[in-house]
């Protein structure tokens, strides 16, 4: 595992449906609305931008043509973009399995829905995922539409979606950004559709201190999954 803090990889996810927020993404994916005039997940790149991140993995499926169009010259601001298409939509953990070959060895990733907008601090998910020595590190907010992810008195995760019946001693709402090794990306099937969640109780269930988490309540998080949110957001700017 890599002891330095800096990580210069993001994957964010970009290959989703949007089917919630049909009609807007019949043609277009979801972060690549306009927000405030511009795409949506120009507002992760920034983000992650601040932090040191010097190259972006975008993962494509739904309209991914689009991409190219909005991204003409593969970059955001002189940050190289790599888009991995995905003829067969995998999920979250069939996503970050799927750019595997694209992470050194012996590295990290940080990864990023691709339909939130937030200005969390991310200094400290840095911090807790080199102290904690887990192999995923996870974002979490005290408060928020749904709170089902656990946490012990340490402040690993101890249980998701109520899965392994462990309340811990705080529900918190998951922030859909973490920090993942790549010796993480081993556990996980190459082509096998699944969510990050079954990989993650997996390891919960082997080793208690396997997966941190870290609140974050600093700064605003939105998360563009409806189009009441997305009407309330569209002409807003960050």
């Amino acid at each position: 595992m890599t002891t330095t803090g800096q990580i210069n990889t993001a994957f964010i996810l970009g290959a989703g449906l949007g089917t919630r927020l049909r009609p807007l993404t019949e043609n277009t994916p979801k972060p690549l609305l306009p927000i405030g005039g511009r795409p949506i997940i120009t507002y992760a790149m920034e983000h992650l931008q601040a932090v040191g991140v010097q190259r972006f993995i975008v993962n494509t499926h739904h309209c991914a043509g689009r991409y190219a169009e909005v991204f003409p010259e593969g970059n955001w601001q002189g940050l190289p973009i790599t888009f991995r298409h995905e003829p067969i939509l995998l999920d979250t953990a069939g996503g970050i399995k799927n750019i595997e070959d694209l992470i050194s060895e012996d590295d990290r990733i940080i990864v990023y829905n691709g339909d939130i907008i937030s200005s969390l601090p991310l200094g400290p998910l840095l911090e807790r995922h080199t102290s904690g020595k887990s192999e995923v590190t996870l974002v979490l907010r005290s408060q928020g539409p749904l709170l089902n992810v656990n946490i012990d008195q340490n402040g690993f995760i101890c249980d998701m979606r109520h899965i392994l019946k462990n309340p811990g001693v705080q529900s918190c709402l998951f922030a859909g950004i973490y920090i993942v090794e790549k010796s993480f990306l081993k556990r996980l099937t190459a082509g096998k559709i699944e969510s990050i969640v079954p990989p993650l109780v997996a390891m919960i269930e082997e080793n208690p201190r396997a997966v941190a988490g870290v609140v974050i309540d600093d700064g605003y998080w939105y998360d563009l999954g409806t189009i009441e949110e997305y009407n309330k957001l569209k002409d807003a700017c960050f």
